[in-house]
């Protein structure tokens, strides 16, 4: 029996007003699968992602996050969902006056009670958590440094080992690599890919470098549009399908 799928979305569509971000999108993504969503500018990847992560729900259609159907959820049960899904945003969202161990324990926010939170600022709870997750990420001696002070790499990496705290199912990572040069963006999906082979996670992200999603994501989903225009092994995306997605 195949494994019950952490995301599905059937026959979704998302409207803002007149403007149509997605039209009857449906798709699967099942345990430990990493996907990359490309199109261009506008195609609807971050809408998707928003839909993913049950911050946004559909107009229209059935969005279901590890067996449960979104739009029928409570807020806060939605809420409860959307722990175990870890996002990684391309502005960070950090707190720059903070020390790096805050910013990383803010994954334990829906799990900790408010006066542990604010304790924790005082005397840094899960300190022990909080380094390992650094060192994963490859950057263990900052755990003190303020955050603000750190490279645009440096935090970019604070985000994540803020996301593998928090220990969701699933990583979201939202244009990651879009502000970073050619070597610091292969040192971050190989740290994605990696973690997500280590720990089983399932990674969807979303990219402008079509190279990048080839090489280090095994499924391929183009956006144009709104509208998926394929879904594919990435072995199997051929020249013809990219110069579809992206012409002009």
């Amino acid at each position: 029996m195949s494994p019950l799928p952490v995301f599905q979305l059937e026959g979704v569509s998302c409207r803002f007003g007149a403007v149509t971000a997605l039209s009857d999108c449906s798709l699967a993504i099942a345990p430990g699968e990493r996907v990359a969503l490309i199109g261009p500018s506008g195609a609807g990847k971050s809408t998707l992602l928003s839909l993913l992560n049950g911050s946004q729900v559909p107009t229209t259609g059935r969005v279901t996050i590890l067996g449960q159907e979104v739009n029928r959820l409570s807020a806060r049960k939605r809420r409860r969902i959307q722990r175990l899904v870890g996002t990684v945003y391309q502005q960070h969202h950090l707190v720059g006056n903070l020390a790096v161990v805050h910013n990383v324990n803010a994954g334990h926010l829906g799990r900790w009670s408010l006066a542990k939170a604010l304790w924790s600022l005082v005397w840094p709870q899960g300190v022990q958590r909080a380094a390992e997750a650094l060192t994963q990420v490859g950057i263990a001696d900052k755990l003190y440094a303020r955050t603000d002070r750190l490279s645009g790499g440096q935090q970019q990496r604070v985000a994540l080992a803020r996301v593998l705290v928090q220990d969701p199912a699933a990583i979201l990572a939202d244009e990651p690599i879009s502000s970073v040069d050619p070597e610091r963006s292969r040192a971050l999906m190989a740290l994605l890919r990696q973690l997500s082979e280590t720990t089983g996670k399932t990674l969807v992200i979303s990219l402008h470098e079509v190279e990048f999603a080839v090489k280090y994501c095994d499924r391929i989903i183009g956006l144009r549009q709104g509208k998926i225009l394929f879904d594919a092994p990435a072995t199997q995306v051929s020249d013809a399908m990219m110069a579809s997605l992206y012409q002009l």
